[in-house]
């Protein structure tokens, strides 16, 4: 794997922020989940996000597509701004808003999530059909090319129960890049997966960060986000503790909880 590559085209991209956060909160009853965390991510970036169960690190990722409401705070997509409000208030504009954000922010999550009852071809194709109106033979050809991308040509008619794990979640990131999103958004994608599997999800991943895809990714995979990340954010509390190139960050770790942190990960 060529990281070097991939960590350089990166760097080169054109610099546009695609994703932003601005002091996002969430709090739970009086449990306070985040602590005003602001991020940028620009149009190619990697941003690994990385910490302890229970810092945050997936309540945060669903904030920046309002599968949980932020508390306060906002997230803007190519600078357009989201906040609770347009959650809360249930109007007509609102809902087009949030379903718009949906689009242009793509969701992988950790248990897959797909319809049990649909063929993998299904379930890539589903969202194209009854959100973007895709004509259903257009969006078959289209998820069938997306199958192929991800190595699944020959399961394309195979239903989940028929798929091991880690099949099933090269499914979830072609049904999610069907979308068309911006941004692609990992809640740790092979935490799930017997440790066999995990190598066929990275490298689906590892190919998507060579084309220049923007994406932020929850893992516990510190290999993996060192070599194909071109930044690190560390949670702890809620909040970012230390930040910045995976190899240095992980090499000189500034906080003491990230050093602890890390000294768990290697054992």
């Amino acid at each position: 794997m060529n990281t070097l590559k991939i960590n350089e085209g990166v760097q080169t991209s054109d610099n546009q922020v695609v994703l932003g956060a601005d002091l996002i909160t969430k709090r739970f009853g009086d449990i306070d989940v985040l602590r005003g965390i602001s991020l940028q991510a620009k149009r190619g970036d990697v941003i690994s996000l990385i910490g302890a169960s229970g810092s945050g690190k997936s309540t945060f990722l669903r904030c920046l597509n309002f599968l949980e409401v932020p508390t306060t705070g906002t997230v803007l997509i190519r600078g357009e701004a989201f906040t609770n409000s347009d959650a809360l208030n249930r109007t007509r504009h609102n809902k087009r808003k949030l379903r718009r954000l949906r689009r242009e922010v793509g969701m992988v999550f950790q248990a897959f999530n797909l319809w049990p009852h649909m063929t993998a071809v299904e379930n890539v194709m589903e969202g194209p059909v009854q959100v973007l109106k895709e004509p259903p033979k257009q969006a078959r050809s289209r998820a069938l090319d997306l199958l192929a991308r991800v190595g699944l040509t020959e399961r394309a008619d195979y239903r989940p129960s028929q798929l091991s794990g880690g099949q099933q979640q090269r499914v979830a990131i072609a049904r999610a890049l069907a979308m068309n999103p911006d941004v692609l958004l990992f809640d740790e994608p092979t935490s799930a997966l017997d440790p066999e599997l995990v190598g066929e999800v990275l490298a689906v991943m590892t190919d998507l960060a060579k084309e220049g895809r923007t994406m932020l990714i929850v893992t516990h995979e510190i290999g993996f986000a060192r070599d194909v990340s071109n930044k690190m954010v560390f949670l702890s509390k809620g909040q970012i503790e230390d930040e910045g190139p995976p190899r240095s960050l992980i090499a000189s770790p500034k906080s003491e909880d990230l050093a602890r942190f890390l000294a768990r990960m290697r054992h």
